[in-house]
C-alpha cells in the first residue's frame, strides 16, 4: 500500500476527540433558556411601555402580564391572543413564534424543513398532506400491500433535498432525526422535559400537524427499533443553542456512537464494511473516508493472502499470518543485531537428526551414532598380524562424524495480568514472543517452544493468540500455575536443554487452591511460598530459569532475589522496548555455545 494513512485506533481517537468536543459544547436546556430569555425581553419591553401610559387599559394589561404562568409554554399560550401595545414587542413576539415553528419543525424533520421556503398556510397544508400520504404508505407496506413511492416523490420531492432513492432510505433519515429528538427529551430533567414537550405540542397543534407527527413517530419507532429511542445523553456546554441545532448535535452524537461501535467490531458478525462512510464523512470529513477505504483494501488483501480469516464475525490471524507477523518482528530485531553463526545449545545428549560431514572419528564409551563399517574393519585388519584371523576390539570402532546438533525446549511464560497493558508493556512482550517463535521455527526447527500465558490461571497459547486485539481485564499474577504447566510440558523432552523464559511486571499475587485461583494484593506468604516451591522443583529437574522484570518495585525485586538464589536462575531488569532484542540475542548466543 502506497502513501500514509490512519489505522483504526487513530480514527477512533479522532472520533473520541470530536465526541468530547460535541458534549463539551452541548447545552441540553439551551432551547428552553433561549425561549425564556426572548419572552423575558418581550415582556420587559411591553411593561416599560405600559408604565408610561396612564389609563385603565394599561393597568388591566399589567395585571394580565403579572398573572402569566411561569413556564414558557404557558406564557406562549396566553400571549398568542394578546395584542401588544409596544409595536416592537409585538414584532419580537411574532418573530419568536415564527422561529419556534421553524425550530420545532426542524427538530422533527431537518431535511424536510429545509425544503420549505415559507410557513404559509398553503405550504403547511401541503406539508400535512405529505405526512398523511407518507404514513399511509408506511402502513400499507407493513400490511404487505403495494405502494407508489415514485409517485410520492414526484409530488413531494421538493421536501427532500437529499433525494432518497427508496422508502427505506427516506424513513431512515427521518427516524434518525426523531430518535435524536427523543434522546434530547430523555436527557432533560422531568420539569424541563414536560415544559419542552408542552411547547412543542402547542406549536404543532397550532400548525395542525400534531396528529400526523405523532402517527409518524409511532410508525418510525416500530420500523427502526434498533435506534437509540429515548436513550439519555449528557452535555456540559453553557451557551444556549436553538432547538434544531441541539437536535443536530444529538444526531451527531449518535453518529459518533455508531461509528465507534463499528470500528471496535466487538459484536457478532462485525466487519469493516459495517462502517457507514456517509456518517464518517459527516463526522471526520473526506480524509477519514479515504483512510477507511484503504483499510478495507488491506483487510481484503490479507484475507486473499490467507493471513487472516473471519470466524463468527471476528477477524482472526491464521497460523500463516502469525508466522508472517513473527518474521516481521524478527526482522526488526535483527536490524539491530549482528548475524550470529548457527551453533548448538549446551546439552547432555544429541538431539535431532544430524548431517554427515564425510569424516569419521574414534568411538568412545557412551557415544552413539552411525557406525563407519569400512573404517572399523580397516582398523582391525591393519592391527592384526598377517594371516591371522581378524578380530574386532573396541579401539577399532569408528563412527561417521556428523554435525553436532542439540535440541532445546523452551517454555516462554508471558504475564497477561491487567497491569501489563496498563503500564504499556503488553505490545512489546507479544512482539518479543512472536519474534522468538519465528526465530526457532525458521532457524532451529528441531527446537521446541511452548507459549504460556498467565494471569489468574496459566494456559497454553498459540502464536495467533498473541496477535489477537485487546487484553484481559483480569487481576492476579499466578506464577505458580505457570511454573507448574511449564514443568509438565518440558518434562516431555528429557534429553533436551530445557529453559523457562518468564516476562512479568509484578510479583506473584495468586496461587492455586484446588481448581480455584486465590488472589490477594498485597501477596500473602502462602502465594510466595508455593510459587518458590514450584520454581525450585523446576530447577531441580534440570530446567534453567531466566526472568525478565519490566518494573522494579520493592516487592518484585525482593521476590526475584529469592527466586534467583534458590534456583540459580538469571534475573534481568529490562526496558520493555529492548526486550525483543535482548531475548533473541540471548537465545542465539546460548545456542552458539558448545
Amino acid at each position: 500500500m502506497q502513501g500514509r494513512f490512519s489505522g483504526l485506533d487513530a480514527i477512533r481517537n479522532r472520533l473520541a476527540e470530536r465526541r468530547e468536543q460535541e458534549q463539551d459544547a452541548l447545552n441540553l436546556a439551551g432551547p428552553l433558556e433561549e425561549t425564556r430569555r426572548s419572552l423575558d425581553e418581550i415582556l420587559e419591553r411591553e411593561r416599560t411601555t405600559l408604565s408610561f401610559t396612564d389609563d385603565e387599559d394599561a393597568r388591566m394589561r399589567e395585571a394580565f402580564l403579572d398573572t402569566l404562568p411561569p413556564d414558557a409554554p404557558g406564557q406562549v399560550r396566553e400571549l398568542a391572543d394578546y395584542r401588544f401595545v409596544d409595536p416592537q414587542a409585538q414584532r419580537m413576539f411574532d418573530e419568536l413564534m415564527e422561529s419556534l415553528r421553524e425550530q420545532i419543525l426542524g427538530a422533527h424533520f431537518r431535511s424536510m424543513a429545509q425544503g420549505m421556503q415559507s410557513l404559509t398556510p398553503e405550504q403547511l397544508a401541503r406539508f400535512r398532506d405529505m405526512l398523511a400520504e407518507l404514513n399511509d404508505m408506511i402502513e400499507r407496506r407493513e400490511r404487505g400491500e403495494p405502494y407508489d413511492f415514485d409517485g410520492f416523490m414526484q409530488r413531494y420531492g421538493d421536501f427532500f433535498p437529499e433525494h432518497p432513492r427508496t422508502l427505506d432510505e427516506l424513513l431512515e433519515q427521518m427516524a434518525r432525526r426523531m430518535a435524536a429528538l427523543s434522546r434530547l427529551m430523555a436527557s432533560l430533567s422531568p420539569e424541563q422535559r414536560a415544559e419542552l414537550q408542552a411547547l412543542a405540542e402547542q406549536v404543532m397543534q397550532d400548525m395542525d400537524l400534531a396528529f400526523e407527527v405523532d402517527r409518524l413517530g409511532a410508525n418510525l419507532t416500530g420500523a427502526f427499533p434498533d435506534l437509540p429511542w429515548g436513550a439519555p445523553a449528557f452535555g456540559e456546554g453553557e451557551q444556549p443553542m436553538p432547538l434544531s441545532a441541539t437536535v443536530d448535535a444529538m444526531e451527531r452524537l449518535h453518529d459518533y456512537e455508531q461509528l465507534d461501535r463499528a470500528l471496535r467490531g466487538d459484536y457478532p458478525g462485525a466487519a469493516l464494511q459495517d462502517v457507514d462512510e456517509e456518517a464518517l464523512r459527516r463526522t471526520l470529513g473526506e480524509p477519514a473516508v479515504r483512510d477507511m477505504r484503504r483499510l478495507k483494501e488491506i483487510e481484503q488483501a490479507l484475507e486473499r493472502a490467507g493471513l487472516v480469516v473471519r470466524k463468527q464475525g471476528r477477524l482472526e490471524l491464521t497460523p500463516r499470518g502469525a508466522r508472517k507477523l513473527g518474521e516481521r518482528a524478527l526482522v526488526q530485531v535483527f536490524e539491530q543485531l549482528k548475524r550470529d553463526r548457527e551453533g548448538t545449545h549446551e546439552a547432555r545428549d544429541t538431539g535431532g537428526m544430524a548431517e554427515p560431514t564425510g569424516a569419521t572419528r574414534p568411538w568412545r564409551f557412551g557415544d552413539h551414532g552411525q557406525l563407519a563399517v569400512q573404517r572399523t574393519v580397516f582398523n582391525a585388519v591393519v592391527r592384526s598380524e598377517p594371516g591371522a584371523p581378524v578380530r574386532l576390539i573396541p579401539d577399532d570402532f569408528e563412527l561417521i562424524e556428523a554435525e553436532q546438533r542439540t535440541e532445546s525446549a523452551t517454555a516462554l511464560l508471558l504475564d497477561l495480568s491487567f497491569s501489563m497493558p496498563l503500564r504499556g508493556h503488553f505490545v512489546h512482550a507479544k512482539k518479543m514472543a512472536l519474534a522468538l517463535h519465528a526465530l526457532i521455527e525458521g532457524r532451529y526447527p528441531h527446537d521446541k517452544l511452548y507459549l504460556i500465558g498467565f494471569s489468574d490461571f496459566a494456559r497454553r497459547l498459540q502464536p495467533q493468540d498473541l496477535a489477537a486485539p485487546g487484553f484481559e481485564r483480569v487481576y492476579g499474577t499466578n506464577m505458580q500455575h505457570a511454573f507448574l504447566l511449564a514443568g509438565r510440558l518440558l518434562a516431555q523432552h528429557p534429553r533436551a536443554a530445557r529453559q523457562v523464559i518468564m516476562v512479568t511486571d509484578g510479583e506473584p499475587t495468586a496461587h492455586l487452591e484446588g481448581d480455584q485461583a486465590f488472589f490477594s494484593w498485597p501477596p500473602v506468604s502462602k502465594t510466595i511460598r508455593l510459587t518458590l516451591s514450584e520454581a525450585v522443583r523446576l530447577a531441580r529437574s534440570g530446567v534453567t530459569l531466566n526472568v525478565f522484570m519490566l518494573e522494579e518495585s520493592d516487592g518484585l525485586i525482593s521476590f526475584m532475589e529469592r527466586l534467583a538464589r534458590l534456583t540459580s536462575g538469571r534475573v534481568f531488569l529490562m526496558d520493555d522496548e529492548r526486550l525483543g532484542d535482548f531475548v533473541v540475542r540471548d537465545y542465539v548466543s546460548r545456542r552458539g555455545r558448545r
